[in-house]
């Protein structure tokens, strides 16, 4: 009687193996002009953002406002104690702490300016799934959240 053996181990691979920080380089490369062209699209979106205007725009909490709030919270990306100052701003403003919170959730979760250099690196289709998704909790959680602080008797 015959036996299958398992082999010896991996077979060789032809060539000789990329050092991990050459194949980092190369990748970085390749990633650096959408990343300086994300960089400065973002920094147009929010220099064109008046503030002023911003809070009048979203005057208070109501489905439209929330989702106006969400689409340019996912538009102007940003760092989130930025968005935190944002957010103050807004309800100092007279904004509605359910449009705030939404604003600001989809400020830091869903990158539309980040998307091309997300989908080079991470794939087309997890991007756009990862985004849509985030798009859709900033809005739940934004609600969720107000409820929640309405039952603590916070708001």
């Amino acid at each position: 009687m015959k036996y299958r053996t398992a082999s010896a181990g991996p077979k060789p691979v032809a060539g000789p193996a990329r050092p991990p920080l050459e194949r980092a380089l190369k990748a970085f490369t390749r990633l650096l002009p959408v990343l300086t062209a994300m960089l400065l699209l973002t920094s147009l979106v929010l220099a064109w953002l008046p503030m002023t205007g911003l809070a009048s725009a979203l005057a208070g909490d109501g489905p439209v406002d929330v989702l106006l709030g969400t689409l340019l919270g996912s538009v102007a990306a940003g760092h989130p104690s930025a968005g935190y100052v944002l957010g103050g701003e807004l309800r100092a403003g007279g904004v509605g702490l359910i449009t705030v919170t939404a604003l600001i959730t989809a400020w830091v979760t869903v990158g539309v300016v980040q998307l091309p250099a997300e989908a080079l690196t991470l794939g087309r289709r997890f991007a756009l799934v990862r985004n849509l998704v985030c798009l859709v909790l900033a809005v739940v959680l934004a609600y969720l959240t107000v409820a929640g602080l309405a039952l603590a008797g916070g708001y």
